[in-house]
């Protein structure tokens, strides 16, 4: 648990003990700012903090038990409630890990909840220190900040998806035969948990962006437009991918389909090929007491220059039709 305080005359963020934070939030005029983050928290972490500051217990629930989608739901006049889905990209892997970060807003103070991993908190701790001027509207820039930073990673990681899809497009399209399928199974759900995570957004992302009054101050609607604008970027950039992977998938399984018809054309061709002597073995097999040239000194090397030579045109027409 941390705490970080910020005062209407000196808007610089400063670390304190959460209990002096949670003080702070019932007394700071607006301008102020009081944050308190909580990671992985009990019941025990997160109770006392939501009875001092009043949380709403339906949403301080679900910031106790988490796996909830991205939303964001107004409690009164003066608090807002967010859940954004944080993402991190595992390179080694190409895997994207999904966390939350529950955020409980005031004019003069923000709570955090985070559960799962996220640089986001840091990132918007240090986008406060390179822009102070953020910090003169309290509440408001941290949560600017905050939101800006999640975003980030979501315009990083599609940027880095989209170069796994190019990649494994070019294996798809390569003329080796190679089972992808898992691979490209994996990339599918990766890009779906992804777009889980930003599609809930977008309805949150066009109340940033619509001409009604908000309620932030409006010296920030430019930076809340410029972040809703992003989501929406990145929501259509993974339904891009989603689309791609789809189309992948169908190319790969028609070439799978593909392989299997030239496999049984080779089979065919060949089982051809044997059958024409095998006949001619199987006749003379029978035993008969007449056979053609049964007692002719020819006969049998006459028979397998015969095998051979069926052999050979089957081959060679077969060779013609690609069969072979």
């Amino acid at each position: 648990m941390q705490g970080f305080v910020s005062l209407p005359d000196d808007p610089v963020l400063r670390a304190v003990s959460p209990g002096e934070a949670v003080r702070y939030a019932r007394d700071l005029p607006e301008g102020g700012l009081a944050w308190v983050h909580l990671v992985e928290p009990t019941a025990e972490d997160l109770l006392p903090v939501a009875r001092a500051l009043s949380l709403p217990p339906l949403a301080v629930e679900d910031a106790l038990h988490a796996h909830q989608r991205a939303k964001r739901e107004r409690y009164g006049d003066d608090m807002v409630f967010y859940v954004l889905r944080t993402l991190r990209y595992t390179e080694a892997t190409s895997a994207i890990d999904t966390g939350e970060l529950m955020i409980f807003s005031n004019p003069c103070w923000v709570v955090t909840v985070q559960h799962g991993p996220s640089d986001a908190p840091d990132a918007a701790r240090a986008a406060l220190e390179r822009k102070p001027e953020l910090l003169e509207h309290g509440a408001y820039g941290l949560l600017y900040a905050l939101a800006d930073a999640v975003v980030d990673t979501y315009g990083h990681i599609v940027g880095l998806v989209g170069e796994d899809i190019e990649e494994l497009e070019l294996r798809v399209f390569t003329p080796e035969r190679v089972d992808l399928t898992k691979e490209i199974y994996s990339l599918k759900r990766e890009v779906l948990e992804f777009r889980g995570a930003v599609r809930p957004l977008v309805p949150v992302a066009h109340a940033f962006m619509s001409p009604a009054p908000q309620r932030y101050p409006e010296a920030l609607a430019p930076y809340f437009r410029d972040v809703a604008d992003h989501v929406l970027r990145v929501a259509s950039a993974v339904a891009g991918c989603d689309e791609l992977t789809d189309s992948m998938l169908d190319a790969h399984s028609t070439q799978a389909g593909m392989w299997q018809n030239e496999d049984m054309r080779k089979i065919s061709a060949w089982a051809a090929i044997i059958a024409a002597p095998t006949m001619i073995a199987g006749i003379y097999g029978m035993n008969f007491a007449h056979m053609p040239e049964l007692h002719w000194a020819y006969g049998y090397p006459a028979a397998l220059g015969l095998m051979a030579s069926i052999s050979g045109l089957l081959y060679r027409a077969f060779r013609r039709n690609g069969w072979l």
